[in-house]
């Protein structure tokens, strides 16, 4: 009896406030969002490369106006128990240097899944943990930036954003996106607004993905994540 009662407590919600230039583990970080928008490959898609353009210029302007940083309680999932594994993987990549900026912030990441509505079987293989955006921790209303783990063997199933547009950069691991190809770490996934997309993920490895939102300030304020449900094995998209 006593422990329901401690249980039913109500939760005290601790914060600290501070701004880019005074927490350089942030601001490094950003600056490596930065340079994998820029030096990634666009691979002659004009479309991706205003995305990865349109991306940058966001960040600049964040790191320029010395953006507020609001933190919160950092927060643990299940899929998390897989993050060093990823974390160690990525060290051997290409992008070990944005690896490395992940890890100096990992103890401080509120993971959660955004989703109202969650399968069973998903959240114990999926988190995803928001770094700039207009719920921070870095604040933007133009722009979101976040970190995206699933575990070995996850299915991510069919979803879109309205109006936004979406990219992915594999730092560990591989995936597939609606069957059509295998990203292996450096890659980058374009989803662009409202195109329906689904995630498998391999059976041996975690996945850690870096990612990033544009579009209208209030479709990224006002975003609305849905898992698509499915009809019937024929048709998983609809």
């Amino acid at each position: 009896m006593q422990h329901d009662s401690i249980c039913k407590l109500p939760r005290i919600r601790l914060t600290m406030e501070t701004n880019l230039n005074a927490a350089p583990d942030w601001l490094y970080l950003l600056r490596e969002f930065y340079e994998l928008y820029r030096h990634l490959p666009s691979g002659g898609s004009s479309k991706i490369r205003a995305h990865q353009r349109a991306v940058r210029e966001a960040i600049s302007r964040v790191k320029n106006a010395n953006a507020a940083i609001k933190m919160e309680p950092p927060q643990q999932l299940p899929a998390t128990a897989h993050l060093r594994r990823a974390l160690d993987e990525g060290r051997q990549q290409r992008q070990a240097s944005i690896v490395r900026s992940v890890d100096s912030i990992r103890n401080h990441l509120v993971w959660q899944y955004g989703y109202e509505k969650m399968p069973e079987s998903l959240k114990q293989k999926y988190a995803y943990a928001e770094l700039c955006g207009p719920t921070g921790p870095i604040l933007s209303d133009e722009v979101i930036l976040g970190l995206v783990l699933f575990a070995p063997g996850c299915t991510y199933p069919a979803h879109a954003h309205k109006e936004i547009t979406e990219s992915y950069i594999c730092l560990s691991g591989s995936v597939s996106e609606n069957h059509q190809g295998v990203y292996a770490p450096g890659s980058l996934i374009f989803n662009p607004p409202d195109q329906l997309h689904r995630i498998t993920v391999s059976d041996r490895e975690p996945a850690l993905m870096a990612y990033a939102w544009v579009g209208p300030r209030e479709s990224l304020a006002n975003q609305k994540m849905i898992l698509q449900r499915t009809k019937s094995r024929r048709s998983p998209s609809k």
